[in-house]
């Protein structure tokens, strides 16, 4: 097997998973991988395992570097099946191993995966010897799991970040430095605003808890190894986290017989006007986890759909459930689009970004489709929304 020597007694064990193209709701077009760590020292520790499916390339690659039986301690970071799938089938050649876990991992894995394991529950500062190098666990509940943590390796200053600083691509080449680095901070940038968002609040609380480590490499759960990069990819997780954003505003929208998309159109055109960036989405043709990725930095969002049985369009009402869940920062908002006899689409748009903790602004309606006067007032309303992002600066 190609097993690459991330570090000296530090091997990538992982599996890259080129076909899995959606992850949850959360398109993977360029794969995911599920990333393992074989530490070889004076004693024998591995970092995670991988999806259950990737067990046996797992085994073999560990098997090519020492015999599985060999290994002293699992560290289970996070318990979720992409990370620790392969547990078991590894347990089973590895039966002393201890397995590290936080307290709510020791009561998760049993539930998962039908097994108890001789488990040693981390906290805040305990440290694992490995002989020439020290693991230094950092418990992050809530990133994204309660579960969930970091580890440090001293020695050779690794940071083990679980899905921190992740992306989800597939690749033959582990490090940052070896890929197209515009498509990696791409897929770190849509990694976080599909998975982190919600939790943007805590994550200047975890890089603190990192802040005064000198770090070589961090090596994620997910995706590519930074190893020349690292300041930048810290820097990015800090304005995302604090909300930095841009003058930008995503309209997204759909439209059953044009109209909500006429009006689209020239709301755009009176974005743009204003001075702001526009982007324009039609979902019923568009990626939802695009539009999260284009929202993260945006200042704005204008969604716009067509009143059907009182209500707004199901693509619309799809994009606004996964925002719930998201719950995107310092964003204004509002909501616009036509109906026919009657409305609702528009109230139950704004209720959606209401509780995604959006700052709804006053939508705009039309009757049938826009005439003249109409699209003259879909103008004013873009122009104005941007002006108001304009003076957020």
């Amino acid at each position: 097997m190609n097993n690459v020597e991330i570090a000296s007694g530090v091997y990538y064990v992982g599996a890259v998973d080129w076909n899995l193209k959606d992850f949850h709701g959360y398109t993977t077009p360029r794969g995911v991988t599920y990333n393992s760590y074989l530490i070889v020292d004076e004693k024998i520790c591995l970092i995670d395992t991988v999806k259950s499916p990737f067990a046996q390339e797992l085994i073999e690659r560990i098997s090519g570097i020492v015999d599985p039986s060999k290994i002293d301690y699992i560290v289970t970071n996070h318990i979720e099946p992409d990370h620790a799938g392969a547990l078991p089938a590894l347990m089973k050649l590895a039966p002393n191993a201890k397995v590290y876990v936080t307290a709510q991992g020791k009561e998760g894995i049993p539930k998962y995966y039908g097994e108890q394991y001789d488990f040693q529950v981390v906290r805040e500062g305990d440290v694992l010897d490995l002989g020439q190098n020290k693991l230094h666990f950092i418990p992050l509940p809530m990133l994204h799991w309660p579960d969930s943590m970091a580890c440090y390796l001293d020695g050779v200053q690794i940071l083990f970040s679980n899905d921190a600083f992740g992306q989800h691509i597939s690749t033959t080449k582990r490090f940052d430095d070896e890929n197209d680095m515009q498509v990696v901070l791409y897929e770190a940038a849509k990694y976080y605003a599909n998975i982190l968002m919600p939790f943007n609040r805590l994550i200047e609380k975890a890089l603190n808890k990192t802040a005064g480590l000198p770090i070589q490499m961090i090596a994620p759960s997910h995706g590519i190894v930074w190893r020349k990069h690292i300041s930048e990819i810290i820097k990015k997780y800090q304005q995302w986290g604090q909300g930095v954003t841009t003058e930008k505003v995503i309209v997204a929208y759909d439209s059953m017989w044009g109209g909500t998309e006429k009006m689209a159109r020239r709301i755009l055109d009176g974005l743009a006007a204003a001075g702001v960036e526009g982007k324009l989405y039609r979902m019923s043709s568009s990626d939802r986890s695009e539009v999260v990725w284009d929202l993260l930095e945006a200042r704005g969002v204008l969604i716009g759909s067509s009143t059907l049985n009182n209500g707004m369009l199901p693509t619309m009402g799809a994009l606004l459930v996964y925002l719930k869940g998201l719950r995107p920062a310092n964003k204004m908002a509002a909501a616009f689009g036509a109906y026919g006899w009657g409305g609702g689409a528009q109230k139950e748009i704004e209720e959606y970004l209401t509780v995604s903790g959006m700052n709804v602004e006053p939508g705009l309606t039309v009757k049938w489709t826009a005439n003249n006067e109409e699209l003259e007032a879909c103008f004013a309303f873009g122009f104005e929304f941007g002006q108001k992002v304009m003076n957020k600066a």
